[in-house]
């Protein structure tokens, strides 16, 4: 895609003579396809003697040696490489490589880019942007098209009618044809005045300028997508906060719109956001057929049953999903799990909300009350907005007031329903049996959780303990540690020990 070249940050990387840099454009051009040494050298050498394979070799060497980051394999007899290949749209694609398998790719990358430049002028509809395209590649139907619509759209419906009469005659001039379908049914829709701007959503959530860390799970992120992202962790732990984020950081990349989706009924949803109202019949392959050739963002935050977003992944789009659960039957997901913020950053979070003069007064009371929240975003936004509303309070008081989790109701503070609300969530999804093993856990402060020791405080069969344990996992208000063994988080401890304590009390 213009001449074959490599840079390591700004330094430019010496590829070698002509037929090494065409084995890499070979290579690449079939990235990650394992090419057998008589496929390669049928791609680079039109007419190859014996020594070809030896030439072959020498070139592998070398390929390797200035570019390791390649991860070229070999095996059984073969080569695979992988990278990210960019199209800089100078010159002539794979300039200066000979030989009919690189005229034949040529072919196939000019007319690729010229599909995808025509793909961003119809994103954007730029006048002059199409007029120059229009001129370059006249014969070409669907630019004619664009800039119909474009000029109409601009309020210039006798120039785009004029284009359409123009472009009528040159076809019948040149090739003997009459317009396409395409041409004549913007013609058509310019007559009716039932031409209208294309739809496209903006739904992303507002970014929040607190937002803090999770540095490494935004990484993974944006090296995954735009396959398929999911977050999962526990209620409060921020899942629809660092969603959000990833979206606004890549949303450049999806010109055609970004979707944000909570739940139910999402294949609905997403067809309502590109202009389908009251789909009916097979929603997800509609939605597959209107995001054919589109590059959209789709954010679906809550997931709780895989069957509400299989089957809706598009080539070019990319999708985040968001669950409590990790939905392990949904293929080409890569999961990441997110917890409570790393110490700095919740301190800094904190900091954030409060102030710094106020959180660096107690320091040590910091540390306990983000441990007792086991540092998770939401509980942490509210006690420190609650805290930063009343400035005679101090950090003491906060953490004081939660260490009456032994009090009856009335040790409830005023502002807990808010603080908590990621745990009544979590509670009102639990059986009686999790709910019961999570409050002998939390009556006997018990932080690391043994399958024996559970069924002995429970009263209940060791078998369904087990059982009982994964599902508990499975939703993050517990911890798997080893097999058999797992933590029971400082906020999960809280909660339930406060609702033990309102029960009894």
């Amino acid at each position: 895609m213009g001449p074959v070249r490599a840079w390591r940050d700004e330094e430019e990387i010496e590829l070698g003579p002509r037929q090494q840099r065409a084995v890499l454009a070979a290579l690449l051009l079939n990235n990650g396809v394992r090419l057998s040494n008589d496929q390669l050298i049928d791609m680079v050498w039109d007419d190859p003697t014996p020594s070809a394979v030896m030439a072959l070799r020498t070139y592998m060497y070398k390929i390797r040696k200035a570019l390791p980051e390649l991860d070229l394999r070999s095996r059984d007899g073969g080569y695979t490489a992988r990278a990210e290949i960019v199209d800089d749209c100078r010159g002539e694609p794979l300039e200066g490589l000979r030989g009919a398998y690189f005229d034949a790719q040529r072919v196939r990358l000019s007319d690729h880019r010229l599909k995808a430049r025509e793909d961003c002028l119809e994103r954007g509809l730029d006048v002059l942007g199409l007029q120059e395209h229009v001129a370059a590649f006249p014969l070409r139907e669907r630019p004619r098209a664009l800039l119909m619509r474009a000029l109409y759209l601009d309020g210039r419906q006798g120039e785009a009618l004029d284009h359409y009469h123009r472009a009528r005659a040159l076809l019948g001039e040149e090739l003997g044809l009459e317009p396409g379908p395409e041409l004549r049914r913007v013609h058509a829709q310019i007559l009716s005045g039932g031409l209208t701007a294309p739809h496209r959503p903006e739904q992303l959530l507002p970014d929040l300028i607190d937002f803090t860390g999770r540095a490494e799970e935004i990484a993974r992120a944006l090296r995954t997508l735009p396959g398929t992202v999911g977050i999962t962790g526990m209620r409060g732990s921020g899942k629809t906060v660092l969603a959000t984020r990833i979206g606004h950081l890549v949303k450049g990349r999806y010109p055609d719109g970004q979707i944000f989706v909570r739940g139910g009924d999402v294949a609905g949803e997403l067809l309502r956001a590109v202009g389908v109202e009251n789909p009916v019949g097979d929603k997800a392959a509609l939605w597959r057929e209107k995001a054919r050739g589109k590059r959209f963002l789709v954010v679906v935050d809550d997931v709780e049953d895989a069957a509400d977003v299989r089957d809706l992944a598009t080539p070019g789009s990319a999708m985040i999903l968001t669950s409590v659960r990790r939905l392990h039957e949904l293929p080409g997901v890569t999961w990441m799990t997110i917890a409570g913020l790393t110490e700095r950053e919740a301190r800094e979070f904190f900091r954030g909300i409060l102030g710094p003069a106020r959180a660096d007064a107690e320091p040590e009371q910091v540390g306990k009350l983000l441990e007792r929240l086991s540092r998770l975003p939401a509980p942490i936004r509210v006690v420190g907005g609650l805290l930063s509303s009343r400035p005679g309070w101090t950090i003491e008081m906060s953490v004081l007031q939660m260490e009456r989790e032994s009090k009856p109701a009335d040790a409830l503070p005023p502002y807990c329903a808010a603080m908590v609300a990621p745990m009544i969530a979590a509670d009102q999804r639990l059986n009686d049996p999790e709910r019961h093993l999570l409050r002998c856990f939390a009556r006997q402060d018990t932080e690391v959780i043994d399958c024996h020791e559970a069924a002995r405080m429970s009263g209940g069969d060791p078998g369904e303990i087990d059982l009982l344990l994964e599902s508990l996992a499975a939703v993050h208000l517990i911890e798997p540690l080893v097999l058999g063994r797992y933590r029971l988080p400082r906020f999960v401890r809280l909660y339930f020990g406060l609702r033990t304590a309102a029960l009894t009390g």
